[in-house]
């Protein structure tokens, strides 16, 4: 076993910090210190634009013809902007723009993580797939080659418990590429094994499939199905055990909100049958109570989005600091004070606009992170925050990462260790109640 899995942090020893009130609590607290999802950083990256692969492993790739037309590979400073509809694709061009970042380039860059003195990295999906974001899997079990092999997943948890840190995969099990080889072979005929695993019904839409969100390019998954459960999560060599077994603690599950409660519960049973101390996180943008509660929670933990809007309402003016107070309480309540330690506690992401973006005022972004630093959660670290990152709706929020700023040591750097240290420091901060 890892050192991660056998040692918790050594600044984890909250004896001597202890008041009394903590004292009459002391076996709940120490349970939490030894819990690593409960108040753990989260730093989230997009593995196409973390960090520049070598120059003989790209060439190696454009060799392999990875990114040929009409994939686009570009240089690292190129911004990530909006592209043009391509009909005979299915997609935009900037989806198939890919900026080169491979699992094997996030390896070569874990010292950056470790001087933020990160918890937990977790990245964008890696699955085999065509577009540069990869919620279009062809192929859940592989590794998309862009990126690397399932022996580079390897590697790459080793290189993070080395560093007493955590390794946590998107899973994006609710739809599939319209490439998919078994979901072309269902298309085109009837009698396929693969039919039933998606919504095929030339009557009933436009395109003679269910399409997630009415992506062309991501026909939906019918996760009912026997057979597909088995492949996901059922079986002992499913996609989500294996990948446990390679050292991954953890799984993201993409839309969680699509699944509904009782088929979360039985993936994050899987998840905690072949890793007991597995992290199923499920992206909930909703009241995170029922998916966290009950005699079966459906995740260990949601990502945090009432939280964060709670946040932003109140550095809009929207909402006043009592009001969001008594909301917090309310919300905590309801889901427990654990559950809401190991829940991620987002300000920004793949999904939304870059921090700097929403409130270029650097006071409400102060503000912003303070709060998130301080709340019940787990915060997580979006890849640029700390370069001080602009970036608005998709793709312009998934840009590369700007070294550059890092080397110079952007203002936002330094507070933003100055925050992790004092959250560091002070146990109450990720273990306390409310």
């Amino acid at each position: 076993m890892s050192t991660a899995e056998n040692n918790p942090r050594p600044d984890n020893d909250i004896t001597p910090h202890m008041t009394p009130a903590d004292r009459a609590a002391a076996a709940t607290i120490e349970a939490r210190s030894r819990d690593w999802r409960c108040g753990a950083v989260v730093y989230h990256a997009f593995v196409d634009r973390f960090a520049p692969p070598t120059p003989d492993r790209l060439q190696a790739k454009i060799d392999a013809g990875l990114y040929a037309e009409p994939k686009a590979l570009m240089p690292w400073d190129a911004p990530a902007r909006r592209g043009k509809r391509l009909p005979d694709h299915g997609v935009h061009s900037h989806e198939l723009e890919f900026w080169g970042g491979d699992l094997h380039s996030m390896r070569t860059r874990l010292d950056h993580l470790q001087s933020l003195d990160i918890d937990i990295l977790y990245l964008n999906p890696i699955h085999d797939a065509w577009t540069n974001h990869k919620y279009d899997a062809l192929d859940w079990a592989g590794v998309s080659p862009e990126y690397g092999t399932r022996d580079d997943v390897i590697a790459l948890a080793e290189d993070c418990h080395a560093r007493n840190m955590r390794f946590m995969l998107d899973g994006v099990f609710n739809h599939m590429g319209r490439r998919a080889p078994a979901f072309l072979d269902a298309l085109a005929n009837p009698d396929s094994p693969y039919r039933d695993w998606f919504y095929i019904d030339d009557d009933a839409y436009d395109r003679g499939y269910r399409a997630w969100f009415g992506a062309a390019n991501l026909p939906e998954v019918r996760l009912e199905h026997p057979d597909v459960q088995r492949l996901i999560w059922s079986a002992p060599d499913s996609v989500v055990r294996a990948y446990l077994r390679d050292g991954v603690d953890g799984w993201r599950l993409d839309v969680a909100y699509d699944y509904g409660l009782a088929l979360l519960a039985d993936i994050t049973a899987a998840a905690h049958a072949e890793k007991p101390d597995a992290c199923v996180i499920g992206e909930v943008w909703n009241y995170p109570r029922d998916w966290v509660t009950g005699d079966r929670p459906a995740l260990d933990g949601v990502m945090n989005m009432y939280t964060r809007r709670l946040i932003m309402e109140f550095l809009d003016a929207k909402i006043t600091g009592g009001r969001m107070g008594r909301l917090l309480r309310e919300m905590i309540d309801d889901m427990g004070i654990d559950a809401a330690l190991r829940s991620w506690l987002v300000l920004d992401n793949h999904d939304t606009p870059r921090l700097k973006t929403m409130f270029p005022r650097d006071a409400d972004r102060r503000l912003a992170q303070i709060m998130q630093m301080t709340l019940p959660g787990a915060p997580v670290v979006y890849y640029g925050v700390e370069a001080g990152m602009t970036g608005d709706n998709d793709p312009e929020m998934r840009g590369p990462m700007d070294w550059d700023a890092i080397d110079a040591g952007a203002p936002e750097l330094d507070r933003l260790r100055t925050l992790l240290a004092i959250r560091r420091r002070l146990p109450a901060l990720r273990l306390g109640d409310f």
